[in-house]
C-alpha cells in the first residue's frame, strides 16, 4: 500500500512539474498578467543570463496559473502559494552563481515587484515582504 501511495505521489509530482514547465503566459485568464513584462529589469541587464531569467519568469507564470486554479480566498492561502514560488527562486540562486551572476539588489527588487503585481492583479492587498518571506536572497 505504501509503495502504491509513494508511486502515486511521485507520478503526480512529475506530471505537475511537466505541466508547469509548459504553462504559457498567454494561457493566463488575468488580462493584466497575460500582457505583463515579468522580470523586465533583469532582462534589460546583461548581468543576468536570459536563460536563468526565463526560469524565473516561468516560476512567476506558474504561480499565476496555480492562483487561477486554486483560487485562494485569504491572504494566508495566497502566502502559502507565494512562499512555494519564493522557494523555487531560492533553488535557482545557485544557477545564477554558477553563471557568474546572483540574485542581488536589482533582481530582488524586480522579483518582489512582480510578486506584488501578481497579488494586486488577483485582488489581494498583500504585504510584499510577506509574499516573499521565505527568500534567502
Amino acid at each position: 500500500m505504501k509503495t502504491i501511495i509513494k508511486f502515486s505521489v511521485i507520478t503526480l509530482f512529475f506530471i505537475m512539474s511537466c505541466q508547469s514547465k509548459n504553462n504559457k503566459q498567454m494561457d493566463l485568464k488575468n488580462e493584466k498578467l497575460k500582457n505583463y513584462s515579468f522580470l523586465k529589469e533583469m532582462y534589460e541587464d546583461q548581468y543576468f543570463p536570459n536563460n536563468l531569467v526565463d526560469k524565473g519568469k516561468n516560476i512567476l507564470v506558474n504561480l499565476c496559473t496555480i492562483i487561477e486554479r486554486e483560487n485562494p480566498k485569504t491572504l494566508q492561502e495566497l502566502y502559502i502559494l507565494t512562499h512555494r514560488a519564493t522557494d523555487e527562486f531560492n533553488d535557482l540562486q545557485n544557477e545564477f552563481y554558477e553563471n557568474e551572476s546572483e540574485i542581488e539588489t536589482v533582481a530582488r527588487e524586480s522579483i518582489a515587484l512582480d510578486f506584488e503585481f501578481i497579488a494586486k492583479s488577483y485582488g489581494f492587498n498583500a504585504d510584499t515582504e510577506e509574499l516573499i518571506a521565505t527568500r534567502d536572497w
